[in-house]
């Protein structure tokens, strides 16, 4: 499938901002099944960029801006083509799979996760998985009113409902404590139905033996197709979050976030 890409976040400041800082992971690498045909991430105010990679592999534009601001925002567009491969990624690895069993704030289990992820478990790794992948979903409603990019995974499970994020981290807390390498992923899922979206999309990645690292997403209760567009991956949220910065001053500051992502030929219709 051929994905177009529009991803705008704008921040505004009651008072200027100075010393502003953005760390930008907006743009997604090749692998076996995708293949970035052009992208593009621009600021509409001056300031330095610079392009570099981290330490899980991803693409990090960090952003300089040149004096102090009262509103940034940051205009992502691209298009990729992304290939069936049943939800398994086969591309460039930066860190031992072993990595992928730390648990952080944000993606701990508590003693409910434990117990679902021990109702999940069977001989074989990949069933266990789907059945993890299942039972996340079934067990939580997607809520855009409930949580917020700093609630933990037993948080959001306590509550039964969450945003995508809250799904992933879930999905990984309980992997890990089966012992399975699991990511937190961040990227777009091309919707037919609603392309136009309030935020990026979420998943997560568990490592499978003999087969590799295979993309589930517990949100919508299904493993990935070519329609999803991987941009970044870490222990959790913070580590793969498109937008991340710091600044001095500012006062209260408020963001909003518009994205589009489409196959190329229905986007073309609209």
């Amino acid at each position: 499938m051929r994905i177009l890409v529009d991803h705008c976040t704008t921040y505004s400041y009651t008072l200027p901002a100075a010393n502003v800082v953005q760390a930008l992971r907006l743009t997604p690498r090749d692998h076996d099944a995708q293949y970035i045909r052009n992208w593009r991430v621009d600021t509409d105010v001056n300031g330095l960029m610079r392009e570099g990679i981290d330490a899980f592999g991803n693409r990090v534009t960090m952003f300089y801006a040149d004096a102090p601001l009262t509103h940034l925002t940051v205009i992502v567009s691209g298009e990729a083509d992304v290939s069936e491969a049943d939800g398994v990624y086969r591309g460039p690895e930066t860190l031992p799979p072993l990595v992928y069993l730390r648990s952080t704030e944000l993606s701990r289990a508590d003693s409910a996760i434990v117990d679902m992820a021990r109702g999940c478990r069977t001989a074989d790794v990949l069933a266990t998985l789907h059945a993890l992948n299942r039972a996340v979903h079934d067990h939580m409603d997607f809520d855009t009113t409930e949580t917020d990019a700093a609630t933990p995974a037993a948080e959001a499970f306590a509550g039964k409902s969450g945003v995508c994020q809250d799904f992933a981290h879930i999905f990984v807390a309980a992997a890990r404590t089966l012992e399975i390498p699991a990511r937190y992923v961040s990227g777009h899922l091309a919707r037919d139905s609603d392309p136009a979206q309030e935020a990026a999309h979420a998943w997560a990645e568990a490592l499978v033996p003999d087969l590799g690292w295979v993309a589930f997403d517990p949100a919508n209760g299904i493993c990935t197709t070519d329609a999803y567009l991987r941009v970044a991956i870490g222990l959790d949220y913070l580590d793969a979050a498109p937008v991340r910065g710091a600044r001095r001053g500012g006062g209260t500051e408020t963001m909003h976030v518009h994205v589009q992502a489409a196959e190329a030929a229905r986007q073309g219709q609209n």
